[in-house]
């Protein structure tokens, strides 16, 4: 019990750290010479690489320092990707642009939009199999109705059944605090 709230602990203070540095972490991948977008990518796989380093223990045990590595992850993924798919750009100081800040708000809509897609997609991983199935046809598929009943081999109305159920766990899940 004691290691899934130290688990729990972790995962909370490193939520918590990437809310409040996720615009200087992304503006850190900019300053490597990547797009918005790649930014977005360099710290999701940032903070995809501190999680696993908590999950094999090998984090620092003063979780201040989690920040400066986490920064360092992030520079490096970014060094990474601009060398990796040759998109080496000039090192530029990017608040010296005056487009810089209408990318440094975009940046922060594209890392919201990746955030809540990732908790959408652990929403629909909580729902029943039958459901998460509706779910993936109807919505993300957008089938009709009647060929995912024929598909499931249920009826048309129990399709829109669970999907309306699907739909209402959902948004009690998206919507339920973090």
């Amino acid at each position: 019990m004691d290691a899934l709230k130290h688990a729990d602990d972790i995962l909370a203070h490193v939520s918590h750290l990437v809310r409040l540095e996720r615009s200087a972490l992304a503006a850190l991948a900019r300053a490597e010479g990547v797009t918005p977008e790649d930014a977005v990518d360099c710290v999701q796989e940032g903070l995809c690489t501190l999680l696993t380093l908590a999950h094999r223990g090998e984090l620092p045990e003063d979780a201040g320092a989690w920040g400066g590595l986490l920064a360092g992850i992030v520079r490096n993924a970014a060094r990474n990707r601009r060398r990796r798919h040759f998109r080496a750009r000039p090192h530029e100081d990017v608040d010296a642009h005056p487009e810089a800040a209408g990318e440094a708000l975009a940046t922060d809509e594209a890392i919201a939009r990746a955030e809540e897609h990732v908790r959408l997609r652990a929403c629909v991983e909580e729902l029943c199999e039958i459901q998460k199935a509706v779910v993936t046809l109807r919505m993300l598929e957008e089938q009709p109705g009647e060929d995912v009943a024929r598909a499931l081999g249920i009826s048309a109305g129990h399709v829109a059944v669970l999907l309306h159920r699907a739909k209402l766990a959902l948004r009690a899940c998206m919507t339920a605090p973090s």
